[in-house]
């Protein structure tokens, strides 16, 4: 199934639970899947990979949110944050520790033949493509900034 299918689902059993808060965070899913399929070549259609994306996306707004929320002594709309993240999660796929990306990356710079700080776009490109959804674009760079030295 489908996740644009799993989410329609889930909507309406979180409906029918009556579970205000699950259905508050994939009502905001479905909300930007629907902008997600209108844009430029998506021809109303949206494929796992742009799902996937997405969601990484909202997950990591509402962390950030709750971030500052808690910055500014917010702790009840820091919670909110931090629940619809938490039931936006399991929608994407496991995310890989430092050591499986660190192992990407060295098959990633081996191939490539990079040997230095000068690489880091090259073989950043590969990688941000080759781990998509599994990996957060950040720690990417970090683990590959590190190993490039």
């Amino acid at each position: 199934m489908s996740i644009v299918n799993q989410i329609n689902a889930d909507i309406k059993s979180a409906m029918l639970a009556k579970e205000r808060e699950k259905l508050d965070s994939l009502r905001a899913i479905k909300a930007a899947l629907l902008l997600a399929g209108t844009e430029k070549g998506a021809n109303g259609e949206v494929n796992d990979t742009t799902a996937t994306m997405t969601i990484q996306k909202l997950v990591k707004q509402r962390e950030d949110s709750a971030k500052i929320y808690t910055e500014q002594n917010r702790e009840d709309l820091a919670e909110i944050e931090i629940s619809q993240s938490a039931f936006m999660k399991p929608y994407l796929p496991k995310q890989l520790t430092n050591d499986e990306i660190k192992n990407k990356l060295k098959e990633i710079i081996s191939t490539l033949g990079a040997n230095g700080p000068s690489d880091f776009g090259k073989v950043m490109g590969m990688a941000s493509k080759q781990l998509a959804g599994k990996a957060d674009g950040g720690t990417i760079s970090k683990v590959l900034k590190e190993m490039l030295q």
